[in-house]
């Protein structure tokens, strides 16, 4: 089993910054990759960030350049930094991983960290 503790949520003004932290923990488990996902009040969550195991990155469109996701293998921690945040980046921020106990997939969630950014 993986748990997944997200941490670094808070209220900013527009155009400040945050980084978000996910810590992992558990064993017996292979990540394939670790997720960020948004939900903005009232909405459905989105991916807005994704980091494999090999390293490779991917990004919404609505954070591209703005949004980086990143490791530390020595902590278990993927960090999500937020740069030039909006009102719109508002909302519960979630990780998630892609793992795997041998060939069957287990989807961890953490319980999410709240951002909200005001104008």
């Amino acid at each position: 089993q993986v748990q997944l503790v997200e941490s670094g949520g808070g209220s900013v003004q527009d155009g400040e910054s945050l980084r978000l932290s996910c810590a992992i923990s558990g064993s017996g488990y292979t990540i394939k990759a670790i997720n960020w996902y948004h939900r903005p009040p009232g909405k459905q969550s989105d991916r807005v960030a994704g980091l494999t195991a090999d390293g490779a990155t991917t990004y919404a469109d609505s954070v591209l350049g703005r949004f980086t996701i990143s490791r530390d293998n020595a902590k278990n921690t993927v960090y999500l930094q937020m740069n030039r945040l909006t009102p719109e980046d508002t909302g519960v921020y979630t990780c998630n991983a892609e793992a795997y106990i041998d060939r069957y997939y287990y989807p961890s969630w953490g319980q999410g960290t709240q951002v909200t950014v005001t104008s």
